[in-house]
């Protein structure tokens, strides 16, 4: 059987070095994306380029119905999806919550937290019923623990999901799936890149590691998560972070 990996908002940051890495690693990997089609066609290029093989697979999580679509074709290429990143999430902007528009809030929950459990419910749904074993892992935010600087609304979908990851590797366990998070720190993205050298300055200061993760890094630890060097390892979650 091959392995099957669906990286969610796969055209950049993080998502982007998981899938690229996962091409590598022999996965056959579907890259998801919503808007960006071009970052999301870069990323299979990529992945091909390096003898993988890959798929772009357009969708919003936050609409089951997409879901179902994004993994119905994902498994048509490629065969039963049996790993899952889901690394989708909307990005989120510096204002107090009160400041926010209803809307904005509303669709944070519904992408980041929703969604996310969308895609894990359609995940193990599909394997349990086809007795198959898999791994997942969710990428959460050291937000979730300290609030995050104007970004509470962000932070308490990251803080559901490290909740969901303990009672769901329960509930998912004894059918041989696997389920854990990665909490990054600050990650050199390119929406962080955008902040200015001074402000990166700033924050490199603050790391007691003295510097800036890189998204390589995280992918890392999210395939140490997926693969059977972590086989006695569910409902946890590592933190990425530098020491901070």
């Amino acid at each position: 059987m091959n392995k099957v990996l669906l990286v969610t908002g796969g055209g950049r940051g993080i998502g982007r070095s998981a899938a690229i890495m996962a091409g590598k690693l022999k996965y056959c990997v579907g890259v998801n994306y919503l808007q960006n089609e071009k970052r999301a066609n870069e990323t299979v290029s990529i992945i091909q380029d390096n003898g993988g093989r890959a798929i772009a697979l357009k969708g919003d999580i936050s609409d089951y119905d997409d879901v179902n679509s994004i993994f119905d074709n994902l498994t048509e290429s490629f065969g039963p999806v049996n790993y899952l990143v889901a690394n989708a999430g909307d990005i989120p902007v510096r204002e107090s919550f009160f400041q926010s528009d209803i809307n904005s809030i509303e669709r944070m929950i519904r992408v980041n937290l929703t969604g996310t459990i969308y895609c894990v419910y359609r995940f193990t749904k599909t394997l349990i019923e086809k007795k198959i074993t898999g791994s997942i892992v969710l990428i959460s935010s050291e937000a979730a623990r300290f609030g995050g600087n104007h970004i509470s609304t962000y932070a308490a979908t990251k803080a559901g999901l490290n909740t969901f990851v303990v009672g769901a590797a329960r509930e998912i366990g004894p059918y041989g799936i696997r389920i854990n998070a990665v909490s990054p720190g600050t990650i050199l993205t390119d929406s962080l890149a955008a902040e200015g050298d001074e402000k990166l300055k700033q924050i490199k200061n603050s790391i007691p590691l003295g510097r800036i993760g890189t998204t390589d890094e995280a992918s890392e630890t999210i395939h140490w998560l997926l693969s059977d060097k972590s086989s006695y390892i569910s409902g946890s979650m590592i933190t990425v972070s530098g020491g901070r």
